[in-house]
Order: structure tokens, then C-alpha cells, then sequence
């Protein structure tokens, strides 16, 4: 990579979202984004916005034949990735564990935690050669627990100990990795973990003032562009109306 040479980020998830936000936000600044996602209108409305400087690959992160076969056909000004942003998840149900749907639970495992070691593994070696860096996608629900997270908040559990070891398992190779753990922010992410019902998504966010899809972005940019030789190992970010939750405790009927 030379001075004018810009530099590329592979951005999983941007159709909607984080990764959206996130690919118009690089690319304002001057990166070239290849960005993923398993609905082609939204890729080419997205390419159409933001011009050639982004590639658009459409495959399900799930299908990892896909997958290796949109890394291979990648042009060759696209295939010095700097930094991978595994931006791509999803919750699926709100049900206590026993009434669950073990379809979800195996969808969400899929796509939070197969997809995203296959991808990072495949593209180790690129990262690793260009002195890179990784950014995940966790969130507060791998770290606190909530009546309904279950499977969800497990597999962002994964997400941030595999980033934690990923870090020390790249020591000395210069690849940064970090993993950003949102909590509320207003995106499709209800719509989906309720299979569409957008007035239970309205009725999460009404007057709650969540974060947005920009300010996720900002914040991943940010990581992304300090100094290389500066680490972030964890950023949890929260609105300000959001806090943390009491225990529970359950009372038996008195006699």
C-alpha cells in the first residue's frame, strides 16, 4: 500500500444497520468498502450512493462455499483488505428458553459465531500480511444477561472472549482486534428478532432516545483510524437512558 493507495475494509452486514452507516462512513473518509450482505437491491442502491469505491458482494454469510467464492472473485484493487469489520448478526425471539424456536437458536449460532470465525479465519493471513486490524460486532448481552437474550447473548459472549483471544494469538504481528459492544440502538435488529413486528420495535425505542446507526459507525471509525500502534480490546457503549438492570428474584405464594 502506498501514500495514495486507499486503504479497504471488508464491512459483513451492509445492507442495513451498523454496516451500512459504516460503509458510507469510510468511504466518506476516503476508504474503498467492500460490503456484504444477502439482499442485492440494497447492495446496488448502496454502490449506486456511493460510487465505485465500493464493492458490493452478495452472498448469506452463512454459506461459506459463497463466501470463498466472493472473496476469490474479488478485483484486485479490492483484495488488500486492511481491516474486516464482522458487523453481520442477528436475534431472532424474545421467548424464555423453554418456548424458544431451536431453529432461531441455531440460525443466530450460524450466522454469530460459524460465519463469522470462518471469514476472519479465511482472511488472517491478508491481515496479518498488511498489519491490519478486526473489528466485531458484540454487544452489553454478552455481558448481562436479560429475560429473552439466552442463545443470543450467548453467541455475543463468543464474539467478545474469541476477539479477547484472537488478540493474543495475533501478539507481535501488529493486527489489531477489537470488539465493540453496543447496547440499545435503533435499527432493523427488533424488526428481525421479532420476525417483523414493527410495533413491538416502535414500542422498544418510544422515548427511550437509543443510539443510532451513525454513532455505532463513528465509533467504529474511530477505532479504526487511531494510530497503529494504539489497541482498543473493548468499547461498550450505551445510550445515556440505558443502565443496568436489577437482579430478579422470585417469591413463592405465602401459605
Amino acid at each position: 500500500m502506498t501514500a495514495s493507495t486507499p486503504r479497504t475494509a471488508l464491512i459483513t452486514g451492509a445492507t442495513a444497520g451498523f454496516g451500512r452507516a459504516a460503509a458510507r462512513r469510510f468511504i466518506a473518509a476516503g476508504w474503498q468498502v467492500i460490503a456484504t450482505g444477502r439482499r442485492a437491491d440494497r447492495l446496488d442502491a448502496l454502490r449506486a450512493e456511493l460510487g465505485d469505491a465500493l464493492h458490493p458482494a452478495c452472498f448469506d454469510i452463512r454459506d461459506e462455499a459463497a463466501m470463498r467464492a466472493a472473496l476469490d472473485a474479488l478485483p484486485e484493487r479490492f483484495a488488500g483488505i486492511d481491516l474486516l469489520v464482522n458487523n453481520a448478526g442477528l436475534a431472532l425471539g424474545t421467548r424464555p428458553a423453554q418456548e424458544a424456536e431451536l431453529v432461531d437458536w441455531h440460525t443466530m449460532i450460524d450466522t454469530n459465531v460459524r460465519a463469522l470465525v470462518t471469514l476472519t479465519h479465511a482472511l488472517l493471513p491478508t491481515l496479518i500480511a498488511r498489519k491490519g486490524a478486526i473489528i466485531n460486532l458484540s454487544s452489553v448481552a454478552g455481558r448481562y444477561p436479560y429475560p429473552g437474550g439466552n442463545v443470543y447473548g450467548g453467541t455475543k459472549a463468543f464474539v467478545t472472549q474469541f476477539s479477547l483471544g484472537l488478540r493474543s494469538d495475533l501478539h507481535g504481528t501488529g493486527v489489531r482486534v477489537t470488539s465493540i459492544e453496543p447496547g440499545m440502538a435503533e435499527t432493523e435488529f427488533t424488526l428481525v428478532r421479532t420476525h417483523g413486528d414493527q410495533a413491538a420495535s416502535d414500542r422498544l425505542y418510544a422515548g427511550a432516545h437509543p443510539m443510532t446507526a451513525e454513532d455505532i459507525a463513528e465509533a467504529i471509525f474511530w477505532v479504526a483510524t487511531l494510530p497503529p500502534h494504539v489497541n482498543v480490546n473493548r468499547l461498550e457503549l450505551m445510550p445515556t437512558s440505558q443502565s443496568f438492570a436489577g437482579f430478579q428474584v422470585h417469591r413463592t405464594p405465602e401459605a
